[in-house]
């Protein structure tokens, strides 16, 4: 297990400021969303992380060790641009690879070989990488990236390419390598796998933290109040009826014949529950929190606004 700290780190290429006083404290066992638009500083951060370049100010702590050489065998990265060897065959290539992060040759082909049959590509082993699609090519890099098993992992965009049920299958051995103790820095675009997967995030924007905190606790503090209603009556019009006389209201039909869908966006709903019971029955009440996309898009336009 480890914990990152990121203190007061800054850098900056000529007149840009690619980081600006970023301080980030990552917990150990844990998902850590980096969110942020295209140029926000997230490659800047990962490339001091991974000690390609260093910060101008500031530091960055590992269990409260300053970020050295030695750190560099706990940390697996997976790059946004995968870079395997075309013409290599695909398990030649993950023993090599393997062997470069310091696992003999038969181990590393016994761990490979686990991981392979598990990502359901044990029979590409003798193939060349050029002869793999793209999903598969993933999948190998994903694998070379964990096999040495890291206590730190950074995954820049690790669902690039992937169809639904690789990515699912990402997701589930993401989450199984932070139980076994992983802490996880996720840098994505797709903020539906940061509600999935996520425990904490920060959202930077030119270089700045604007937003941190755990997934739950974000949303929450987002909540515009939005609740949904579905009742099923005979008689729709009834339930319009008791709709027309409440502002900021929704109402629309379900799939389902009968039921209708209520969306509150500011009026209280015990009122409006006591009538729609007198006339339907309630098949569900819920509230409606915002999604990580709309937050990231609100606090992103607000802050370029004011800016």
């Amino acid at each position: 297990m480890a914990e990152i700290t990121i203190n007061e780190v800054t850098k900056r290429y000529a007149d840009h400021t690619a980081l600006d006083h970023m301080c980030i404290d990552i917990p150990n066992r844990c998902i850590y969303g980096l969110l942020g638009p295209n140029g926000a500083g997230k490659t800047t951060l990962i490339r001091i992380l991974n000690q390609i370049t260093a910060p101008d100010s500031g530091e960055v702590l590992v269990d409260g060790e300053k970020l050295c050489q030695k750190h560099i065998a706990r940390i697996g990265y997976l790059p946004e641009e995968r870079g395997l060897y075309k013409k290599m065959k695909v398990g030649e290539q993950a023993i090599y690879l393997a062997e470069l992060k310091g696992i003999k040759k038969a181990e590393a082909k016994k761990r490979l070989m686990q991981w392979f049959e598990r990502f359901e590509i044990a029979g590409w082993w003798d193939k060349k990488v050029e002869e793999l699609s793209k999903g598969m090519q993933q999948k190998v890099q994903f694998i070379t990236t964990i096999i040495h098993e890291p206590e730190i992992l950074i995954f820049d965009e690790p669902f690039s390419g992937f169809d639904p049920i690789n990515a699912n299958q990402l997701k589930e051995s993401m989450l199984e390598l932070r139980d076994k103790g992983a802490t996880i820095l996720l840098s994505t675009h797709n903020m539906a796998s940061v509600e999935e997967l996520c425990d904490s995030i920060t959202l930077i924007n030119h270089g700045r933290s604007i937003l941190q905190g755990k997934v739950g606790d974000i949303k929450r503090q987002h909540d515009t109040h939005q609740r949904e209603i579905v009742v099923r009556c005979d008689d729709t019009l009834k339930v319009m009826n008791i709709a027309d006389t409440y502002n900021n209201i929704k109402v629309e039909p379900t799939d389902v014949a009968g039921e209708t869908k209520l969306t509150l966006f500011s009026a209280s709903p015990n009122d409006l529950l006591r009538q729609l019971l007198e006339v339907g029955q309630l098949v569900s009440f819920k509230e409606v929190l915002p999604s990580m996309n709309d937050i990231f898009i609100r606090e992103v336009q607000s802050q370029n606004q004011a800016s």
